[in-house]
């Protein structure tokens, strides 16, 4: 087995002319262009004064030159440092504050804002538009389509991914070649991939599933991609006859599921559904088995492992279980405060160890040091157990963490900001069932007493602050919160009272 991802970028002779990425539009790339304009990227990051180790943030729009500056970073021995396109100015100058890389590609028109920020670091910023387009594609037309590719080792960064906590700021997940190549030849045996496969690409890429899985199973199988800029029901229908597999969230079902077009026959030739990023519904699972005759097939990731465990391909695919630890990751229950591993069918916290699992937090040795157990085990901070088959449940998570639509909410920031807003006295901020987001971000406010406080005055407050991912789906005014007697704020207590708040109702 490879434990550098050079070998996943490198063009075979033998699939040179075939089709790696075709978008919407019915444009295509095969692999032998798709690896020349990466080797041409690699050449301008080079001109950009990028060296091994350097780090390159990237916060652009999905297109397929996006795709391919990961790959040209990972050539030239950068670590690629992608980000949310959803992120405020104010959060990107964090992330940049932090990593200090050398470069920070952005869109066209955020080139100024961006630049001053990169500034402040000693980087540099160029751009690069959905149009194949900017002052980075500017730079590398010229240059050759082939790269010597710097010589990285398994134990190199291929990338740092954010992740946050629930107090403080983001963390910088450092991930190694081996973490991401071992976890894509793993999930490429365990699903079967093969280079007959259609993969229907609708996620984002600057997030692990979309990226990572992705990205990476497709070019470890030589397989073949559909590629959306975005998830859109309609786009999705109309090319399922032409794929053979499909990887989204609980969001990208219920969707479709919603979709009178979305049929047995519709999805008749697949092969394979996956979901992961947030826990899907068992009411989805059922529903989604019964309209196509497809179970879907849930799997278990997180920023700082890749994938840990996953629904077999062969046999029972258990709604409201993540399956069985992938080959080669090792999986336990543990008490959260001894450490002692659990039985069959206990629940707590759920610890994983493996090539998979990351190298530690940037520049954060404490931390990182703090998040793993003397043996080499990560605590994840998710609860769950093991039940008498072995399938593995994640039963909630460990420090308020909440999951929209595949995206990690931390309370904590969402709180900073909403207590920030004049005439509020405090908040809690939950995540709450929601049908389409597997969670809703829901904050529950204290307004000072003879205040005017709306709803809508909160949500047009943080609105320039978070993320539209981050940013409340609802306010709700209460007169105290409730405490335990060491007066800590009882979230659970919160999530039980508002646990219906997003059913849906019957018509009429």
């Amino acid at each position: 087995m490879t434990t550098t991802l050079l070998p996943l970028f490198h063009v075979q002779p033998d699939i040179a002319d075939k089709i790696f990425l075709e978008t919407a539009d019915g444009g295509t790339l095969t692999y032998r262009r798709f690896f020349a304009i990466t080797a041409r990227l690699a050449h301008a990051l080079r001109g950009c004064g990028v060296r091994p180790g350097d780090r390159v943030a990237v916060q652009v729009d999905k297109s397929p030159e996006a795709l391919a500056l990961y790959v040209a970073c990972v050539r030239a021995g950068a670590v690629y440092l992608p980000l949310n396109t959803a992120y405020t100015a104010s959060e990107v100058d964090y992330f940049v504050g932090d990593a200090e890389p050398r470069l920070v590609v952005c869109r066209p028109s955020a080139q100024t804002e961006i630049g001053a920020i990169a500034a402040k670091v000693g980087g540099r910023a160029e751009t690069l538009g959905t149009a194949g387009d900017g002052s980075l594609i500017a730079l590398a037309a010229n240059q050759p389509e082939t790269f010597e590719d710097y010589p990285a080792g398994p134990d190199d960064l291929a990338a740092i991914l954010y992740t946050s906590g629930t107090t403080g700021r983001s963390k910088g997940a450092m991930l190694t070649h081996c973490n991401l190549a071992s976890n894509a030849l793993t999930l490429v045996n365990y699903w079967r991939f093969t280079a007959d496969d259609v993969l229907l690409h609708a996620l984002p890429i600057y997030h692990t599933h979309g990226l990572f899985v992705a990205t990476n199973v497709v070019l470890a199988a030589h397989a073949s991609m559909l590629f959306l800029t975005k998830f859109d029901a309609d786009e999705v229908i109309r090319l399922l006859p032409r794929a053979t597999a499909m990887m989204g969230v609980p969001t990208f079902y219920t969707r479709l599921l919603e979709h009178p077009d979305f049929t047995r026959e519709r999805t008749a030739h697949m092969r394979l559904f996956i979901s992961g990023s947030a826990p899907l519904l068992a009411s989805t699972h059922d529903e989604f088995s019964e309209r196509t005759g497809h179970a879907i097939l849930e799997r278990y990731g997180m920023t700082e492992t890749n994938m840990n465990t996953s629904n077999p391909y062969d046999g029972d695919r258990i709604a409201g279980t993540v399956g069985f630890p992938l080959p080669g990751v090792e999986l336990r229950i543990a008490d959260p405060e001894t450490g002692r591993q659990l039985g069959t069918s206990e629940i707590g916290m759920i610890e994983v160890k493996g090539p998979n699992v990351f190298k530690g937090y940037w520049r954060m040795p404490e931390k990182t040091a703090s998040e793993f157990r003397p043996d080499g085990f990560f605590i994840t901070g998710d609860i769950g157990k093991i039940d008498e088959r072995g399938y593995v449940h994640i039963v909630g998570r460990g420090k308020d963490l909440i999951i929209t639509g595949g995206f990690n909410v931390y309370p904590k920031e969402i709180e900073l900001a909403i207590d920030a807003v004049e005439g509020v006295q405090e908040s809690a901020v939950i995540g709450v069932p929601h049908p389409d987001f597997g969670e809703g971000v829901t904050a529950i406010v204290v307004p000072v007493k003879d205040t005017d406080l709306t709803e809508e005055t909160i949500m047009a407050s943080v609105r320039d602050k978070l993320a539209k991912f981050k940013q409340p789906k609802r306010v709700l005014f209460v007169n105290e919160l409730p405490r335990n007697t060491m007066g800590k704020v009882q979230k659970n207590v919160l999530r039980e009272q508002y646990s219906t708040l997003y059913e849906r109702r019957p018509a009429g």
